[in-house]
C-alpha cells in the first residue's frame, strides 16, 4: 500500500461491518423484487463475494482469475450506475453524492489498474486487493445508507431506471 494510500484510509476510516449489514438490510426493506435497488444490492453481494475470494486464495494464477472476476461485476456494476443511476441522482437534487459516487469509482478504477501492475505474488498484491476492498465496502455503504434510498424516494421514472439499470449492467457483464 502507497503512503498515499494509508493516508486515505487512515482519514476516511470505514464503516464497521454491524453498520454495513445493517445498512444493507434497511436498503433491503425498501426494495422491491426485481426493481433497479434490489438489482444494485444484489450486485453488492457479488461484490462482497468476490473480494473474499481474492483473500482466500493463494498462487499467481489464482489471484488473477479472481481479480478477473472481481472486476467482470465491479466494471459492469459501476457502469451501470454512472450511466442510470448518478445522473438520477443528480436530477433528483443530489448532485453533490453523484459528484462524489463518480469520483469514488474513478479511484476505484484507477485502483484496479494498479493492482493489475502488481506481481500477484507480492504481498503488495494483497495490501492493495484490501485498500481496494475498503474504498469498495465504503462506497457501497454510502450507496445503501443513504444515497440511493434518497434516489428511490426523489427520483423520477423508477421503472426505466431498473430496465436501464439492467441494460447496461448486461451490456458490459453479460
Amino acid at each position: 500500500m502507497s503512503i498515499i494510500d494509508k493516508i486515505a484510509a487512515a482519514v476516511t476510516p470505514l464503516p464497521d461491518d454491524e453498520k454495513r449489514v445493517e445498512a444493507t438490510q434497511e436498503a433491503r426493506a425498501v426494495a422491491t423484487p426485481g426493481d433497479w435497488l434490489s438489482l444494485v444490492l444484489d450486485h453488492h453481494d457479488r461484490i462482497r463475494e468476490a473480494f473474499a475470494a481474492g483473500r482466500a486464495v493463494e498462487g499467481a494464477d489464482a489471484r488473477i482469475t479472481a481479480m478477473r472476476d472481481l472486476a467482470l461485476v465491479l466494471n459492469g456494476h459501476s457502469l451501470a450506475e454512472e450511466v442510470v443511476l448518478y445522473p438520477a441522482l443528480a436530477h433528483a437534487g443530489e448532485k453533490a453524492h453523484a459528484a462524489q459516487a463518480y469520483l469514488e469509482q474513478t479511484t476505484a478504477k484507477n485502483q484496479m489498474a494498479e493492482l493489475e501492475n502488481i506481481a500477484p505474488t507480492e504481498e503488495a498484491w494483497l495490501d492493495k486487493w484490501e485498500h481496494i476492498e475498503g474504498a469498495v465496502l465504503t462506497h457501497m455503504y454510502e450507496e445503501e445508507s443513504g444515497w440511493f434510498l434518497e434516489l428511490k424516494e426523489k427520483g423520477e421514472h423508477q421503472e426505466r431506471l431498473t430496465a436501464r439499470y439492467q441494460e447496461e449492467f448486461e451490456r458490459y457483464a453479460g
